[in-house]
């Protein structure tokens, strides 16, 4: 696997190096490019979300001051998988770019200018011990329309509380609160539950990526265009 790591600046187009489908140089091997953003709120676990969506550490986690996160700008990393999956009798490559955001919701010209060619999957990221981000949906619905629950999973970190509490996943999305019940309701990829344990990236990629590119599919791989027009 190939990965390459840049940070944003302002007037750059990372999202330009390859198209949705390509083939490598060799002419041989068909690519799949997908353009994913990471959506949380604050500690909500949104990098480690990405190390495990590209199988690495190199997102940064855990850095915090007093319970304020300390991302302050955006950070994209592109990983290549190797013949991932097979394409109407073909292997193919994926290559995900995952684009990790500040807690601060992005203004709509600022997500323009980072994903040019449009976003194909969003990955939402609420805590299950932490229901602070209540206008999560909002947001998203400002930045890209209605559709965007065509295009969005939902992955609830720190699942590891559950446990502790002695409940299963659909018992949790019962009890919890009607904005996260109704968010878990809407996005069409589904809900995944990852614990807050040191290996858990390495061990759940493979079933999100999985998921990711299912959703994918199901929309013929086609991508949110973000709404320019209007503010937050």
């Amino acid at each position: 696997m190939s990965l390459v790591t840049e940070h944003h600046r302002h007037g750059n187009n990372p999202f330009g190096i390859l198209g949705k489908w390509g083939r490598h140089d060799d002419g041989e091997q068909n690519v799949l490019a997908l353009n994913v953003l990471l959506l949380g709120g604050r500690q909500s676990g949104r990098s480690s979300v990405g190390n495990a969506l590209i199988g690495g550490e190199e997102f940064k986690t855990g850095t915090c001051i007093f319970g304020v996160s300390m991302t302050t700008e955006h950070q994209l990393l592109s990983r290549n998988f190797p013949r991932y999956f097979r394409r109407k009798g073909a292997e193919s490559d994926l290559t995900l770019r995952v684009l990790d955001t500040p807690p601060s919701f992005p203004r709509p010209k600022s997500v323009h200018e980072l994903c040019p060619e449009g976003v194909h999957i969003l990955v939402l990221v609420v805590r299950a011990d932490m229901h602070d981000n209540t206008h999560l949906e909002e947001h998203v619905e400002t930045l890209f329309g209605p559709e965007w629950r065509r295009h969005a999973l939902l992955v609830i970190t720190h699942a590891d509380h559950l446990k502790e509490a002695g409940l299963q996943p659909t018992d949790y999305l019962m009890q919890t609160t009607d904005w996260l019940r109704a968010l878990a309701a809407k996005v069409e990829g589904g809900v995944s539950f990852v614990e807050n344990s040191c290996d858990w990236p390495s061990v759940r990629g493979r079933p999100i990526r999985d998921r990711l590119l299912s959703l994918s599919a199901r929309n013929r791989h086609s991508a949110l265009t973000v709404r320019t027009e209007v503010s937050l």
